[in-house]
């Protein structure tokens, strides 16, 4: 357990704020701070590290630790040169997907199926919103075709067994017209190393 004198800040994406409010409570870490950037961001990487960085130096000297948990998340190597020049620390990993499915099982559903689109609760909570409406398929269903004519398969990274999620995530795979298949990951590699920059 984090001690009361050492105050964590944990900077993440908002499309985990719910997990990472979670991982704080279920491990009782009562000096951990969480704030999120707009989970909007990641359809404009290049917003993620500048934003990241005024977080850093907005936080510095109110926090003990300050630890980021985003993957690089399309950045291409950007966010971690900020996070170098400020000696703060990150989630491994390349996205979400691989951080919640672990590095070594999204390798092996990479390899084995590269045409794979993925899910998480988050994204199947806002399919209609960030996927359907966001990429026009409710206008111009015809796009369909365009935009996944080359995945063959949904895999969900459920966070929760929730059954009226995995049925939400199921009916998504069925619009888009790909085969389905559901991976309960819980947090992954999160957790651990959330825990691991509260405690350390």
């Amino acid at each position: 357990m984090a001690s009361p004198e050492r105050k964590v800040l944990v900077l993440g994406c908002g499309a985990m704020a719910y997990e990472l409010l979670r991982v704080v409570e279920s491990n009782h870490l009562e000096a951990v701070e969480v704030t999120c950037l707009p989970a909007s961001y990641h359809n404009r990487p290049s917003l993620i590290p500048q934003a990241v960085e005024d977080r850093i130096i907005e936080a510095r000297g109110r926090y003990d630790e300050i630890f980021v948990a985003y993957g690089d998340c399309g950045t291409g190597g950007m966010l971690d040169t900020v996070l170098e020049r400020h000696g703060v620390e990150r989630l491994a990993g390349a996205h979400c997907y691989e951080f919640l499915a672990g590095a070594s099982l999204f390798e092996h559903l990479h390899e084995s199926e590269p045409t794979t689109f993925y899910l998480t609760d988050f994204l199947v909570r806002n399919f209609d919103h960030l996927v359907w409406k966001g990429l026009g398929l409710d206008r111009w269903p015809q796009l369909l075709s365009d935009y996944f004519g080359n995945y063959t398969r949904v895999v969900y990274l459920a966070q929760t067994d929730d059954p009226a999620l995995t049925a939400r995530a199921e009916d998504a795979a069925s619009r888009l017209g790909l085969g389905f298949e559901r991976i309960l990951v819980g947090y992954g590699e999160m957790e651990p190393a959330i825990v691991a920059a509260a405690t350390s």
